[in-house]
């Protein structure tokens, strides 16, 4: 059957007209807990604002009488055709955002013709994204305690044909994320006399996961079987994740994968030569959207040196903070190849389900292909180097940014 087009599906997706319209129609739907799980940060959220307010710090550079009458978003991937240089990336306990999140998620990449990164985290497990996952399947992994377990698991990703792996390499322990806390968030959700009288008011959610159950780990859940029954998120991250994650562990699965091997979570340009001596492809330049170390520096902001040290040895892609098209462009004038987004289609997700990530997608696409007409660039390649970094104390001195903007 086909599916009706984002403009002709809803009136709020019609007048929706960046991320953050999205994010608002996302709020009014979501109880507290859950929006705040989406949008919240570690800490203070210090690094989550500096994720967003750091993008005025890189001014593009207009060019005009160039004749950008043909253009095009395309590009490749470690070697795979892409609409677009953005990737949707993994994030965990989608079924709480809307029902079969992670499907939704997976279904609108793979319309969109660009890569869907599957969490281990997922609410799904990987019979069912099998049959909803495009051809461009990748598989986000953290590295498990048990190397046993782990090379059984690197074997099912395999079987189902996710051809790149992510290692998180950031998530030695997990940040401290205030809102969580103050709201009791946990999966399997904690029901105080709060989260349920907040719930009981926004039915339609409600309704939902009346209808599919209450969302569970279901990657792990089929790979660890009766030992992840009734434990919660932070219980199985704990028992099951290793905190003794060093630079021999990534050697040892650069040896037991044989696909292409991504390390999430580097900042720092030193990074970007052990990566390469280790034998992975690329990175993600990510400070886990400010979830993890609150205090860190933003991505966009270390991004121009680490792209230096890659030395184009590496795909280098970057997250943290992206909400619009015109932050993609400035990602790519300061050399990364492309940007995975987190929260931008979780909020598309969260509004509308399927067709809001779908509208997510479309917004940002024309806001990028904007932007790069504007900039003189025709193509993904033409938009490297224009742009300039203003001095940090020009912007970032400002007052905070509200969290709406985060």
């Amino acid at each position: 059957m086909t599916r009706r087009p984002v403009a002709a599906h809803d009136r709020q997706l019609r007048r929706a007209a960046s991320i953050g319209d999205l994010r608002a129609l996302a709020r009014r739907r979501l109880p507290r807990m859950v929006f705040d799980y989406i949008d919240g940060a570690a800490g203070e959220e210090h690094t989550a604002r500096r994720n967003r307010t750091a993008f005025q710090r890189v001014l593009l550079k207009p060019e005009v009488l160039v004749d950008v009458s043909t253009r095009s978003t395309a590009t490749r991937l470690f070697g795979q055709d892409v609409a677009m240089p953005v990737v949707v990336g993994p994030t965990g306990l989608n079924g709480a955002a809307w029902e079969s999140g992670d499907l939704c998620l997976a279904r609108g990449a793979a319309r969109a013709n660009i890569p869907f990164v599957m969490s281990t985290a997922a609410t799904v497990g990987l019979p069912e994204m099998d049959a909803a996952a495009g051809r461009l399947r990748w598989f986000q992994l953290y590295m498990l305690k048990d190397k046993g377990l782990a090379r059984e698991f690197l074997q099912q990703i395999a079987r189902y044909e996710f051809g790149v792996l992510q290692l998180t390499v950031d998530t030695a322990v997990g940040g401290r994320r205030n809102r969580d806390i103050r709201n009791g968030f946990t999966l399997p959700f904690r029901w105080t006399v709060a989260n349920l009288l907040d719930g009981a008011r926004h039915g339609r959610w409600a309704f939902q996961m009346a209808r599919q159950g209450v969302p569970s780990l279901k990657v792990f859940a089929d790979l660890l079987g009766s030992a992840a029954r009734g434990s919660t998120i932070s219980e199985v991250m704990q028992q099951q994740i290793s905190a003794s994650l060093t630079w021999n562990d990534i050697a040892w699965l650069r040896d037991q994968w044989q696909g292409t091997l991504v390390l999430k979570g580097l900042i720092a340009p030193a990074h970007a030569r052990l990566a390469r001596e280790v034998g992975a492809d690329g990175v993600v330049v990510s400070n886990h959207g400010g979830r993890q170390l609150d205090g860190a520096g933003s991505t966009i902001e270390a991004l121009p040196a680490f792209c230096d040290a890659a030395h184009d040895d590496l795909t280098v892609l970057v997250d943290s903070g992206f909400r619009t098209g015109s932050d993609i462009a400035k990602a790519l004038a300061l050399g990364a190849h492309g940007v995975q987004l987190g929260r931008a289609t979780l909020y598309g997700l969260a509004a509308k389900g399927e067709p809001g990530v779908a509208r997510a997608l479309e917004i940002l696409r024309h806001e990028l292909e904007t932007t790069m007409a504007l900039c003189g660039a025709r193509t993904v390649a033409e938009m490297r180097g224009k742009c300039t970094m203003a001095p940090a104390h020009d912007v970032l001195h400002e007052p905070a940014l509200a969290s709406s903007d985060m």
